[in-house]
């Protein structure tokens, strides 16, 4: 038949979910459309019929029918509010996809979007990973979390084995975390250690951390590190932190604690009376998990960076950063 196309599964694509598989080839093709197609028997691997959690292997023949799209039907970019509301659960997955194998994957989580269920959640993360279950309806498994307004580098392990690991290396601090934020003013000092006792307390706005005295009962032991990449005057300036510890609020209540709170933080931020909101900028959290450095369940460091999301790129342009000022080892 006419418009039938076969292709071959490249050596890097080893162990690549079928459904990933096309999003990566066909990224037009919509979630729905792919699973008609797949139940239907159009789409084949070395002539066998194959499901979306299929994992394909180098030198498999995949048969792909009459797709009917364009190259201007590809839907990727940014994940706006209207996708999170609408978008099927598998498409908006694969469109967060930094990296993936047979062991983990690294999502871009877009701000907004909560991580895990709680008060007042409608869609999670964990949720959705139920979309992505294998055939004995084991889902991927978080192994850490970033607040629902916090942007960036998600990793999530798809087997059991993998999520011990990753966890293990998260609990032993064998990780490397690093994250921008916009924030108000500028510090004195261009880089510091931050070391404090934080305690969560109960608020008619829910939980909050706050810092707290030595010994007192609940509290943890929260260390950060900074340092300034960029000022705008003496108004604004773009940190880099590191979280030595993983504190709930953790960096939002140390840059609220040195007089230097996140943009846009709805729970840490104050300004004086004499102090203006930059025009142009969004009020929304100016805190993006931007790379991660941690040891992959097959060996060796895995690294990646996860790009701005659209209000903080669109605070670079305004600001005039230059997103390669800062150093990172990718």
């Amino acid at each position: 038949m006419a418009g039938i196309e076969h292709r071959q599964v490249d050596s890097d694509e080893a162990g690549m979910r079928l459904d990933r598989w096309f999003k990566v080839h066909f990224p037009g093709l919509g979630f729905g459309p792919l699973q008609k197609l797949l139940r239907s028997g159009q789409i084949r691997i070395d002539g066998a019929r194959a499901k979306s959690d299929t994992r394909v292997q180098p030198g498999q023949t995949i048969r792909i029918p009459p797709l009917g799209i364009d190259a201007k039907d590809t839907k990727s970019g940014p994940i706006g509010g209207r996708d999170l509301r609408h978008s099927a659960d598998g498409e908006l997955l694969s469109r967060m996809v930094l990296h993936e194998d047979a062991k983990v994957i690294v999502l871009n989580k877009p701000a907004g979007l909560a991580v895990q269920g709680g008060s007042g959640v409608s869609r999670h993360i964990d949720k959705m990973l139920e979309a992505w279950a294998n055939q004995k309806g084991e889902k991927p498994r978080l192994v850490h979390r970033l607040d629902r307004d916090t942007s960036g580098v998600l990793v999530v392990a798809r087997t059991r084995g993998a999520a011990q690991q990753l966890t293990a290396a998260f609990r032993e601090r064998d990780t490397k975390k690093t994250y921008w934020a916009l924030v108000k003013g500028v510090p004195r000092k261009r880089e510091d250690r931050i070391s404090t006792w934080l305690v969560k307390e109960q608020t008619p706005d829910g939980d909050r951390m706050r810092i707290a005295r030595h010994g007192e009962d609940g509290a943890d032991h929260a260390i950060s590190y900074y340092r300034i990449v960029e000022q705008a005057g003496q108004n604004l300036a773009w940190l880099e932190m590191e979280p030595y510890t993983g504190r709930t609020h953790q960096l939002r209540v140390h840059a609220a604690h040195i007089g230097h709170p996140i943009i846009g933080d709805p729970k840490y931020f104050e300004a004086d009376i004499n102090w203006t909101f930059p025009g142009g900028i969004q009020n929304r959290l100016h805190l993006h998990a931007r790379h991660i450095d941690i040891p992959h369940p097959n060996g060796g460091r895995l690294k990646i960076t996860a790009p701005l999301p659209p209000h903080m790129v669109q605070s670079w342009n305004l600001l005039g950063f230059d997103e390669n000022a800062a150093s990172e080892d990718d």
